[in-house]
Order: structure tokens, then sequence, then C-alpha cells
């Protein structure tokens, strides 16, 4: 750096040392994708010829390999209390984070499957297919036309009016007024136009928050807001978090299965991996 660009305290000119935003780029979303897809097909294709312990369902090493698969799968979940409650760090790099663990866990898991793919289990990684599908479409296609819509829809940020809105103007009027009135017990510094319940909210005033959710519904609901946009930007995040969280659920009953009924899961076979009983119905 110059001397008086120095002295001056300005920055330097050199890009390099410039810091630069975290992010994931499209072209590199697309080739991490394509080179799971191919370590798939290798793997299955090579999976009668891989040692036993790699080919049996249950057996300690699967058994780890979907252990470490789910760990990774659920940074998600970090990604997302993250980016409700404000904590824990930025919410960028935990995205960052949550996509490139979901890929490795992804992965993991479908190595863990042993190719049974005719069994239950299975529907979870059917599921994550549509789930990880749908989250990368978004990034790489919709991102770009909801960027666009984003750019018009700045009156979102304010309060509505009450002249133009499709709905009951004063049902309208009685669903913002309920608003504030909640938001002074939820949060008396916040602005009603662009506050968002978060998870402290849920912990410390549960039945408040819960409300405030319903009257932020019903308001969307009363000025249109899905309408005013395609179907595919008003419904894949819904979408996209009911599929995470059966995930989720069907994930949490895979593990009260083989750790507490492993005999069932066995079915009469020898039981691998860790558990805690071999109760069977």
């Amino acid at each position: 750096m110059p001397s008086a660009q120095r002295d001056a305290g300005l920055p330097a000119s050199n890009p390099r040392q410039t810091r630069r935003r975290p992010d994931i780029a499209n072209r590199r979303l697309i080739a991490a994708s394509t080179l799971i897809v191919g370590c798939l097909a290798l793997y299955f294709s090579l999976l009668s010829a891989l040692p036993e312990a790699l080919r049996q369902p249950g057996s300690p090493i699967v058994y780890l390999i979907g252990v470490a698969g789910t760990i990774l799968l659920l940074v998600s979940v970090v990604f997302v209390l993250t980016k409700r409650t404000g904590r824990g760090g930025s919410p960028v790099v935990w995205f960052i984070a949550h996509v490139v663990c979901a890929n490795i866990g992804f992965l993991l898991v479908a190595i863990h499957t042993t190719g049974k793919l005719d069994q239950m289990p299975a529907l979870l990684l059917l599921n994550l297919v549509v789930l990880m599908a749908l989250g990368i479409w978004a990034r790489v296609r919709a991102s770009r036309t909801m960027a666009d819509t984003f750019g018009t829809k700045l009156k979102g940020f304010t309060r509505p009016s009450l002249d133009t809105v499709p709905g009951s103007r004063a049902e309208l009027r009685e669903t913002i007024d309920r608003k504030a009135k909640l938001l002074k017990r939820l949060d008396p510094t916040a602005n009603e136009a662009t506050f968002s319940v978060t998870l402290s909210n849920l912990v410390r005033r549960p039945t408040d928050a819960m409300r405030y959710l319903w009257l932020a519904q019903n308001e969307q609901r009363l000025i249109g807001a899905r309408t005013s946009v395609n179907s595919t930007q008003a419904w894949w995040r819904p979408l996209h978090l009911a599929l995470a969280a059966t995930f989720i659920v069907g994930v949490i009953i895979h593990i009260i299965m083989v750790t507490f009924f492993a005999g069932y899961v066995a079915d009469g076979g020898p039981v691998t991996w860790w558990h805690i009983t071999a109760w069977n119905f």
C-alpha cells in the first residue's frame, strides 16, 4: 500500500485485501451435487464387490456411517436456530455449513442404506432427495426470480394501506391493532412492520408468540401476499420446511426403533449395531 494511502487510513486498493462476504457460487453448488451423484453411482455399481462389512445393513461400520451422516444433516437445524435467534454467529456462514454438511451427510446416509432401497427407512432417503433438489433449484433458478420480485415489494416493509388491500378493511385494521398490542409484550422496542417471531419469543411467551404468528398469517391472507407472486415463489419455502420437518421426525423414529426395538428391526436376524434393548412387537 502506498504510504500516503496508508497514512490517510484508506483501504487497500488490492481487491484481494478487501474482505468479501462468504458465499457459495451456483457453479460450485451444481458441481458438488453432480460429484455426489457420481460417487453414489460408483458406489452402487461396485457394491457387490465391497467387503461384507460395507454390504451388511446394521454392521458396525455402516451404523457409524449413518450416525455421522445424520449429525451432518442436522447442522441444518443449527442454521435455522441461528437465523431465528440471531445468536451463534453469522447466518451466512451457517448457511454455507448447512449446504456443505447436507451434501456430505446425504452421501453418507445413502451409503448407510447399503442399497436396500425397498425397505421403509429408504423413504427418508427419498424425502432427502426431494428436499435437496428443491433447495438447489431455489438457489440456482428461483433466487433470480425472487430477487426481481423483491425489488418491487418495497411497500411490504411499510404498514399496508387499508384502501388498497383486497381483504376486509375492518378485519385488517383489527388484525394490525391486535399485533401491535401483542408486540408490546413480546418486544416493546420492535417495529410491527418488520418484526418476526424468534425462538426466544416462543420460549419466553409461547402463547403470545403463537397468537402473533396466527395474526401475521391472517394479515398476509388479507393483503393477498401469496397471490401477488407466482405459486412456486409462494410455496417452495413452506414445502422445503415441511419436508425438512418430516425428515427430522422420520430420523427420530428410526433412531428410537434401532435403539430400543432392535429385535423388531432385525426381523429375527442378529442385531449387529449398538442398541439399548432388542424389544419386539
